[in-house]
């Protein structure tokens, strides 16, 4: 048995007074959680996503900062009929070594790479447009549809009767009816596109709209719309944003078909340009005036719907852990 007296240490020196405080004792030491930096963290941790990150960031300075800073004219070189159905090789070398001339000569003389990436811009804004839209609608409209017996009676005779009308063989009517223009295309895949989006909502609302605390806000007299946006659409964060990598590419897939067939937009978007091309596809040396639309169109597509798929999964706060 060791005895105290041989560490010459007194009482006050072994033991220590502690108070007691009611402030210090509600205090939580867990570490502090932000959502929204555990997204991107776990985003970032696969490299992957930084690669394609990084891609995506190339394509939108293509996008819109490139066609900002250089002027682009299709009808520069109308008059010079040597400069028309160029390849790149060839357009490098009467042309000028330039970026501009990479991919070669159109119909027109015009640059195709020029071309292409001023065709692009008006694609890729007409997808963020729309998808702003009808995911905005769709959400809000779905929540409530959701939780509303009055809306969702309505709402679902509505979508029982617009939703079995082909969506792609109504938005061709509209630009048929309408002067094919942005707005137009616009205006017909939003006039009906959050429909869907709104009924997907409404399923997964109904799902976890009886759980226990969304029933205590109810019987507390919490309004039903206040419930939808502060209970139930901070939960399904990782559902919307899979939502948008999947509508964002099907809005410019839409465009590029319908232009393709001939009745998508009069402006030179990704899909005007192609059906412009059309004839360019089996001729010797003008296939990169048909196919580098498509390529950069194909690009764009997977990159969009790959960076949102892999930012819907990061969140998803199953993933934080």
């Amino acid at each position: 048995m060791t005895d105290l007296s041989e560490f010459n240490m007194s009482d006050g020196e072994l033991f220590s007074h502690v108070d007691h405080s009611a402030l210090e004792s509600e205090k939580i030491t867990a570490p502090r959680y932000s959502y929204w930096r555990s997204v991107f963290r776990v985003f970032f941790r696969k490299r992957i996503n930084v690669v394609i990150l990084t891609l995506f960031a190339i394509i939108l300075a293509f996008t819109y900062i490139y066609p900002a800073i250089n002027h682009y004219d299709p009808y520069a070189n109308i008059l010079e009929g040597w400069t028309k159905h160029l390849t790149p090789s060839v357009a490098m070398e009467a042309l000028g070594h330039n970026i501009h001339y990479i991919l070669g000569t159109g119909a027109s003389g015009q640059s195709t790479f020029d071309a292409v990436w001023y065709g692009s811009r008006i694609s890729v804004s007409m997808a963020f447009l729309c998808a702003a839209i009808n995911l905005t609608l769709g959400v809000v409209i779905g929540a409530i549809w959701g939780f509303s017996k009055k809306v969702d009676m309505v709402m679902t005779e509505v979508y029982n009767i617009i939703g079995n009308v082909p969506y792609l063989l109504f938005i061709a009517v509209l630009v048929l009816i309408f002067s094919a223009g942005f707005w137009t295309m616009v205006f017909a895949l939003t006039i009906t596109g959050w429909l869907g989006i709104a009924y997907f909502i409404r399923t997964q609302v109904i799902i976890i709209r009886d759980r226990e605390y969304n029933l205590a806000s109810r019987c507390l007299g919490t309004p039903i719309t206040r419930i939808a946006m502060k209970n139930i659409l901070p939960f399904m964060t990782s559902v919307i944003v899979t939502l948008a990598a999947t509508e964002i590419p099907s809005y410019i897939s839409y465009e590029v078909f319908l232009s393709y067939i001939g009745m998508g937009m009069s402006d030179m978007s990704l899909g005007r340009l192609i059906y412009s091309a059309e004839n360019a596809m089996l001729t010797p040396g003008w296939q990169f005036e048909f196919w580098s639309p498509v390529v950069v169109a194909s690009i764009i597509t997977i990159v969009l719907y790959v960076v949102g798929q892999n930012l819907g999964d990061a969140s998803d706060p199953r993933t934080h852990m």
